[in-house]
C-alpha cells in the first residue's frame, strides 16, 4: 500500500468580472474580509492554469472569515468578455450562516437569483435548511443552517 500524500484545503476561487462589484454580495452580504489584494500582473501563473486569452488583465483578492483566514480568493478578469459558466454547474461553494433569511434577502436587494429553499438532512439525521444563490458571474453559493437541535 503506498503512502498518501500530505494534503491541507487552502482556499477556493471563483473567477469574476468586476472585483469591486463582486465583493458587494462576498464583503457586503457574506461577511468576508479583503485580507490581500492584488492588481494585474501579467506573469501571473492564474494565465496559463485558467486558460486567459491574450489581452485580459487581472485582479486577485484573497478572502478571510472570522477563524478563517484565506478560504477564498475571487479573480478578476477584465478586458475580454467572458463565456458564461456551462451549466450543469461544476463547482460551488458552501457556506454555513445563522441567519439565512438576511442573506437570501440581502442577496435578491443585489438582484441575484436565489433558489427556493430547500430542505437539508445531513448524513447523520439532522435536518436544516439550504439555499443557492448565484453571484453577478454564475458562480455557486450555497448556504445552509442546521438548527443546534437539528430539527
Amino acid at each position: 500500500m503506498s503512502e498518501k500524500p500530505s494534503v491541507r484545503f487552502q482556499r477556493a476561487n471563483f473567477v469574476v468580472r468586476d472585483l469591486d462589484r463582486a465583493l458587494t454580495f462576498y464583503e457586503g452580504v457574506l461577511g468576508f474580509e479583503v485580507t490581500y489584494r492584488l492588481g494585474h500582473h501579467p506573469d501571473s501563473y492564474s494565465i496559463p492554469v485558467f486558460d486567459i486569452p491574450d489581452g485580459a488583465r487581472l485582479g486577485f483578492a484573497i478572502l478571510s472569515l472570522p477563524g478563517q483566514p484565506r478560504v477564498m480568493a475571487l479573480s478578476e478578469i477584465s478586458e475580454i468578455v467572458l463565456e458564461p459558466v456551462p451549466h450543469p454547474r461544476r463547482g460551488a461553494i458552501v457556506l454555513e450562516t445563522q441567519d439565512p433569511d438576511a442573506v437570501t434577502a440581502a442577496s435578491r436587494e443585489l438582484g441575484l437569483h436565489v433558489y427556493e429553499e430547500g430542505a437539508l438532512t445531513t448524513h447523520d439525521g439532522r435536518e436544516g435548511r439550504e439555499i443557492g444563490i448565484v453571484d453577478f458571474d454564475d458562480n455557486l453559493v450555497v448556504i445552509y443552517l442546521i438548527p443546534e437541535d437539528g430539527k
